[in-house]
């Protein structure tokens, strides 16, 4: 019996215990919507470093709900700048989380 508890004990803390962290690149803002009616225009604004950026959508394991969020949201963040978007300041967010 005490066999069968340790094996169980030990192979839940060994799950348990093997999550991977996610390491950011970078922190930023995300300021608020983008409510200019322009074609290339629309998705929220996030600032990095010295600039400006927007996007359209978050990855789908973010636990960010952009609709009913208050602004601004301090994040960390992994994304790669689009470059030949519409207006070119367009990025793609791979991983993100409040911080």
């Amino acid at each position: 019996m005490r066999l069968i508890f340790l094996t169980l004990t030990i192979t839940l803390l060994t799950l348990t215990g093997c999550r991977k962290e996610i390491e950011y690149q970078s922190s930023g803002i995300i300021t608020g919507p983008d409510y200019r009616m322009c074609p290339c225009c629309g998705g929220w604004f996030i600032e990095i470093g010295e600039n400006t950026y927007r996007f359209d959508r978050l990855p789908e394991n973010s636990d960010i709900d952009l609709q009913n969020e208050t602004y601004p949201i301090s994040v960390k963040l992994n994304y790669a700048v689009e470059g030949c978007g519409c207006l070119g300041d367009e990025v793609v967010i791979g991983n993100i989380m409040k911080s």
